[in-house]
């Protein structure tokens, strides 16, 4: 897919065209993804999110190689100079990392990125449409209003020591690909949608865990981790998913603010609020009924 130039914003600014992302884009892809989120952490005085080139190349290369994943890059006079990635995974769709070439931000690259994805969004009918933005990033913030985004719910990106701590009456366990349909109903239950296929990699992957508690399993965690996610009936059943995880890898959790129980209890038990973000979405959105903790993407 072509893009227009981008003359009715920079006129005499060279067009961009938009493409479909290859395995072979990702370590361009993924200089760029570090380099622009940490000038822009940096700029803020925040800690990055994402702590080298290498690890960002290594996601990236799994999501442009799945299926799972729709991604673009942004090419300008033969150069990559951005890309996109939405997971398409579930009824809901993704999106992130955007990123831009620092030299060529501000042009309205980031805005094409967008575009394309809400278009293929828009083509396969997702009920909705989900983002977690930096809460400090202005344009960024302002860029998603304009697109047709609502601020949902701030969230605080905390981070400390995983506690390892049994919870009495709670016991917490790896997920197995047989607690998939219970797992999906508390995520109904929750959300109002559920992610099984997303829920389903992180079985085969092994970093998704569960809580039983009342008979029952009555949460769960893709894993906890800035990439994954997490849907439990109550407060106590996400506390004791949090305490009984074996490692929270840095930056930490994404945990809803408005939920100041939860966001209080994380904060006694040692853990720090690293940065804000929000989520955002377009589309569907329930408010949720239940304790949850959205991964980077939504």
């Amino acid at each position: 897919m072509a893009a227009s130039p981008q003359s009715a914003e920079n006129p005499g600014a060279t067009s961009v065209t938009i493409r479909r992302a290859t395995p072979a884009d990702a370590e361009i892809c993924g200089k760029i993804c570090y380099e622009a989120f940490f000038a822009i952490s940096q700029k803020h005085g925040f800690p990055a999110d994402i702590p080298s080139a290498q690890h960002a190349t290594g996601f990236l290369s799994r999501m442009f190689a799945y299926s799972g994943f729709f991604c673009v890059v942004a090419e300008q006079n033969g150069r990559i100079i951005g890309s996109n990635c939405m997971d398409e995974r579930t009824s809901i769709a993704g999106i992130g990392p955007i990123t831009v070439d620092s030299s060529v931000q501000n042009k309205s690259t980031g805005r094409q990125l967008m575009k394309a994805v809400l278009d293929r969004a828009e083509e396969q009918e997702f009920a909705g449409v989900r983002l977690v933005q930096a809460g400090y990033h202005m344009r960024s913030l302002s860029l998603y209003a304009k697109l047709g985004f609502v601020v949902r719910e701030p969230l605080a990106c905390m981070f400390g020591p995983a506690l390892r701590q049994e919870t009495p009456g709670f016991q917490v366990r790896p997920a197995k690909m047989d607690d998939l349909r219970a797992c999906d109903n508390v995520a109904f239950r929750v959300h109002g949608h559920d992610r099984s296929r997303e829920l389903s990699d992180s079985i085969h992957l092994g970093s998704a865990i569960v809580v039983e508690s009342r008979g029952r399993i009555t949460g769960y965690a893709s894993s906890l981790s800035f990439f994954g996610h997490s849907v439990a009936e109550s407060n106590e059943d996400m506390q004791a998913l949090i305490s009984g995880a074996s490692e929270i890898p840095p930056p930490g959790i994404m945990v809803p603010m408005r939920n100041a129980a939860l966001f209080r209890w994380c904060l006694e038990r040692g853990m720090r609020t690293i940065q804000p973000l929000n989520l955002m979405t377009i589309g569907l959105y329930n408010e949720p009924a239940g304790a949850w903790l959205p991964s980077v993407l939504y």
